[in-house]
Parts: structure tokens; C-alpha cells; sequence
């Protein structure tokens, strides 16, 4: 099978990114991801199917519509006192009321899309990327869950002269990694505890897999420019004590950068589309601990 007819599972396609990678970039976000960050913003990303969410301020009522009713075959979604109500537990992911819904208050995230047609959107935008040296961002959920489609997407927009930055968490197949760090420009690389214990209490998984794949990444790619992102959670690793000890693990080289990013709550509504509490609460960040400890991580 050539590269372009590679097919896989996107989510979203998102233009005129400035936060991702040099220059002006075209985020493109794969479905699936290993770990189950608390604080996670993309909550429509962690499962590796089409998954099915309600927006219930688009929604017109059952009065007036109601067409979701009768197309679910499992009689999951109710007319509750004039109000929608969905049986999530009960769902099977067949997606028959989105396809009935008339206003997107019933919509899908996650859609088959084949390489060709991915970068067929992404160089719709060619002239922003040659002005300001960007290009396309490979993200997630975790690009790397679908391996085969992620390296595909970057072997291809080589092939059409598009500059290619992959953001991941680590947690997946090192020699599948490796292959597409051979078609990257750059690489943006999440390291979010030193701790196993912890890492997996706010993630759902251990970091030797992480940290492993990181220091191997590494030292078969010493030309490859590295930004290594921290995401600062409340009460996870907001202390000096977790910071220094990243960037204590970090190598010293010219082309390694560590970012910390700051904690924010604006995936929040996803999780009420998706039919799930938010994990976080309204856990924030103290004033001032983020410019603290980005001073922490700079004298690494």
C-alpha cells in the first residue's frame, strides 16, 4: 500500500496553530491515547474509536425534534421532562443519532481519513508555511497509537516538501518511534513526572517505557531539535522538587529545550459532551508557581 492511501482515525484537523512547533502549523490530531491524564484537555481523544457526544445547549428539545429517540436501537436517550437524558453506560457506539441529528447537538469525534486527504487540507495553507517556516504538527490523544498511519502522514508531507513536528507522550513501540523521528524537522516530547508511583497515579501508567523511549530518541537523533514540554498540574508537579529533578534528567545539548506549560480547565466542556465527570475539579495553580518554576527548570 502506497503512503497516501494509508488510512486511520482523526479527530480534528486544526489551522493556523502558533504553539506547536515553528511558524504557523496545521495541528493534525489522531484518536487513541495510552495513558488517562487527569488533567487531560482532548478527553475526545483517549479512545481509539468514533465516539459519539451531546451538546445540549444545540440541542432543540424532544418537543421540537426528537429524532435521536427512535434512531437509537438500544433505546438509550430519553425525554425526560421535556430534556434529553442518554444511557451512556448502555451505549454501543453505533453513532445512528448523531447521523439523525439536524443542528450538531448529536455530533461524532473521530473520522476515517486517509494520508492524501489529510495533507490534501494541510497544504491548503503552503503560503503561511513558507512566510513563517511552519507546517504540519502530528498530535493526539498519542499520534503514536496508530503507528502505521503516523509514520505514513510523515514520510509523506516530506515527500511534499512540508516542514513535520510530532508531539507525543512516549508511551508507545520505541522502533516505531524511531522510524518517524527519521522523517521529523522536530520533535516535541512530553516528560511530566521523574516518579513511576506518581506518574502513574496522575496517568494511568508507569514512565520507564516513557523515559526509556526519550533517552533512546536521544542518542539516535542528536541533530533532531527536542523540546521537552512539562505540563505544571496542581498538586501532581507544581514543586520545585519535581521540576529539578526533569530537568536534572535532561541532557545537556544545544538543541534541547524544556518547556513548562501552564495548567488549564479549557477541555472542561468536553467531558460533559462526552458524558463523564471532570477529573480535576476546580484544582488551579497558585499565583506565581508557574514563573517560579520556570526559573527552576532554566538553571538546569
Amino acid at each position: 500500500m502506497q503512503d497516501k492511501e494509508q488510512a486511520g482515525i482523526v479527530f480534528n484537523v486544526q489551522k493556523y496553530s502558533l504553539h506547536d512547533g515553528a511558524g504557523i502549523r496545521t495541528m493534525v490530531f489522531l484518536k487513541g491515547c495510552p495513558l488517562r491524564c487527569a488533567w487531560c484537555s482532548n478527553p475526545e481523544s483517549q479512545r481509539p474509536q468514533p465516539e459519539r457526544a451531546f451538546n445540549r445547549y444545540k440541542c432543540l428539545s424532544p418537543a421540537v425534534c426528537g429524532y435521536c429517540i427512535p434512531a437509537c436501537p438500544r433505546s438509550c436517550i430519553f425525554d425526560i421532562e421535556g430534556l434529553l437524558a442518554i444511557d451512556h453506560a448502555g451505549c454501543s457506539g453505533c453513532l445512528l443519532c448523531a447521523r439523525a441529528c439536524p443542528t450538531g447537538a448529536m455530533t461524532v469525534y473521530g473520522a476515517t481519513r486517509t494520508v492524501a486527504e489529510v495533507l490534501d487540507l494541510v497544504e491548503q495553507d503552503a503560503v503561511f508555511y513558507a512566510r513563517s517556516g511552519g507546517g504540519m504538527t502530528l498530535s493526539g490523544g498519542e499520534a503514536m497509537q496508530q503507528p502505521d498511519f503516523a509514520v505514513a502522514l510523515l514520510r509523506e508531507a516530506r515527500r511534499r516538501h512540508v516542514n513535520t513536528v510530532l508531539e507525543t507522550c512516549g508511551h508507545c513501540d520505541g522502533d516505531a518511534l524511531e522510524e518517524a523521528c527519521r522523517h521529523l524537522d522536530s520533535l516535541l516530547f512530553d516528560i511530566k513526572h521523574l516518579s513511576t508511583d506518581t506518574h502513574k497515579e496522575g496517568t494511568g501508567v508507569g514512565n520507564e517505557r516513557i523515559l526509556e523511549n526519550f533517552l533512546r530518541v536521544c542518542a539516535a537523533f542528536p541533530s533532531l531539535p527536542i523540546i521537552v514540554r512539562t505540563p505544571v498540574i496542581p498538586g501532581f508537579n507544581d514543586t520545585e522538587a519535581d521540576i529539578r529533578a526533569i530537568a536534572r534528567f535532561l541532557p545537556k545539548r544545544a538543541n534541547l529545550v524544556h518547556e513548562l506549560l501552564p495548567y488549564h480547565r479549557m477541555g472542561q466542556a468536553k467531558y460533559e459532551f462526552l458524558g463523564r465527570a471532570f477529573p480535576m475539579g476546580g484544582a488551579q495553580l497558585a499565583d506565581g508557581t508557574l514563573n517560579r518554576l520556570r526559573s527552576v527548570a532554566l538553571a538546569r
